[in-house]
C-alpha cells in the first residue's frame, strides 16, 4: 500500500539533506595519489610515501579482493532493520572474515629497504591468528598502547581495506545515525575527520568519514561532534596552509566546552583534497593544538599517537 504524505511531510522531504556519501571504488588509488603529490618537500615525506605504497596495495586488494567470507547477510539484514551498524567492528574484528585481507595485503606488499618496515612486517608474517587478533581488537578500540607503534599502519591498511569492501560490495544500504554523532553508522567506528562538500546536493554539508570504512555521514555545521554544543568553536589552521584563515583547505574545528577538536577539509579551497592523506600531511597542526590543551579523539589508523 502507498503511503501518503502530508503536506509538511513533503516539505520536510525534500529539504533534507542526503544522510549518506559513499566513497569511490577507487578511493584508495585516490589516496596514494594524493599522499604522493603531498610529500614533495615535506618534513614527513618518507613516512607520506610508506602510506602511499600501503594505499596503492589496498586498491588492488579492492579492485581482487581475496578468497573470504563475507559477514553473514542475515545479521547485515537484522542489523539494518534495528537500525545498528550492519558491519559493527567491535564484534567481527573477533571473527576470522577480516583475516584473508590482513593475509593478502602480508603477501601483496613489498617493504621498502628500510630494518624498521621489514622488522614491523616480519612480526606481522610471523603472529599467528590469536596474536593478530588481538592487536586488532586493540586497534579498532582506540588502545593504542596495547600493540607496537610500527605495526599500526599495515594492520590499520588490512582492516580499512575489509571493511571498505564489504561496505562497497552490499548494495541498499539504508543507515541510520548511531548512538553519538561522530559514531560511523556503516561500522560504529569513530569519525577520522570531516569534509565539507561542493558540488550538487551535498554542496555546503558536512560529511565525517569514519576511520575504519570510509562511509560518510552527514552532521550539521557548526557544532562539536562529541559535546554537541555549538557555542565558542573555533576554527584554527596551519600557519603555512598560505591561506587567509577562512581559505585554508584544512581547518580544526575546536571547542571550548570539552576541549576537543575535529579537522575539517574544505574541497571548495582544495577540490583534490581527501581526508586521509590531509591529515597525516598536517601533524604539525595536532601538535600545536595538544600544545594548547585540547584533545584528538577521533583516531587515524594509519598512525599510531606518538608512535615512530
Amino acid at each position: 500500500m502507498a503511503t501518503i504524505l502530508e503536506p509538511g511531510q513533503i516539505e520536510a522531504a525534500a529539504t533534507s539533506p542526503p544522510f549518506l556519501h559513499l566513497p569511490p571504488p577507487n578511493l584508495f588509488a585516490l589516496r596514494a595519489s594524493r599522499l604522493e603529490r603531498l610529500a614533495d618537500g615535506h618534513p614527513l615525506a618518507d613516512y607520506l610515501r610508506l602510506v602511499a605504497g600501503l594505499c596503492n596495495v589496498q586498491q588492488r586488494l579492492m579492485d581482487d579482493p581475496p578468497e573470504a567470507a563475507q559477514p553473514d547477510p542475515q545479521r547485515v539484514r537484522q542489523c539494518l532493520d534495528l537500525g545498528l551498524p550492519p558491519f559493527a567492528a567491535d564484534s567481527l574484528v573477533r571473527e576470522d572474515a577480516w583475516l584473508a585481507y590482513l593475509q593478502a595485503l602480508l603477501q601483496r606488499y613489498q617493504p621498502p629497504a628500510q630494518p624498521a618496515v621489514e622488522n614491523a612486517v616480519a612480526t606481522l608474517r610471523e603472529a599467528n591468528v590469536g596474536q593478530r587478533k588481538a592487536w586488532a581488537i586493540a586497534l579498532v578500540s582506540g588502545q593504542f598502547t596495547l600493540l607496537p607503534a610500527a605495526l599500526v599502519p599495515f594492520l590499520g591498511a588490512a582492516l580499512q581495506v575489509a571493511w571498505s569492501h564489504w561496505l562497497l560490495s552490499t548494495p541498499d544500504l539504508a543507515l541510520k545515525p548511531g548512538n553519538s554523532l561522530n559514531q560511523c553508522p556503516a561500522c560504529g567506528s569513530p569519525a577520522m575527520a570531516g569534509v565539507i562538500r561542493h558540488r550538487g546536493k551535498y554542496n555546503g554539508l558536512r560529511y565525517l568519514v569514519c576511520s575504519l570504512c570510509a562511509c560518510e555521514w552527514h552532521v550539521v555545521r557548526v557544532k562539536c561532534v562529541y559535546c554537541e554544543q555549538s557555542k565558542g568553536l573555533q576554527y584554527v589552521s596551519l600557519d603555512s596552509d598560505r591561506h587567509a584563515a577562512d581559505k585554508a583547505p584544512l581547518r580544526a574545528e575546536t571547542c571550548p566546552g570539552c576541549r576537543s577538536y575535529l579537522k575539517q577539509l574544505y574541497l571548495e579551497c582544495d577540490a583534490e583534497g581527501e581526508a586521509l592523506s590531509a591529515d597525516l600531511s598536517s601533524l604539525m597542526l595536532d601538535m600545536r593544538l595538544e600544545e594548547e590543551g585540547f584533545a584528538r579523539p577521533a583516531p587515524n589508523l594509519l598512525l599510531a599517537p606518538g608512535g615512530d
